[in-house]
């Protein structure tokens, strides 16, 4: 989650974000989503992170 995704996007980009994009050199983003606000967002945040891949997949 970030409030400036240009800012973030170039962070990962070059390798300046610590964590699992400059681990494994990942630096394509595939999916964001805009919330109104900080609290709607950390809400979808979570919901996204529960459950099993195969249930996000389907």
């Amino acid at each position: 989650m970030t409030s400036d995704l240009i800012q973030r996007v170039w962070q990962h980009k070059n390798n300046l974000a610590e964590g699992f994009t400059q681990k494994y050199g990942v630096h394509t983003l595939v999916y964001f989503e805009l919330h109104a606000t900080m609290h709607d967002a950390i809400s979808r945040e979570k919901q996204l992170k529960a459950g099993s891949r195969v249930k996000k997949w389907s």
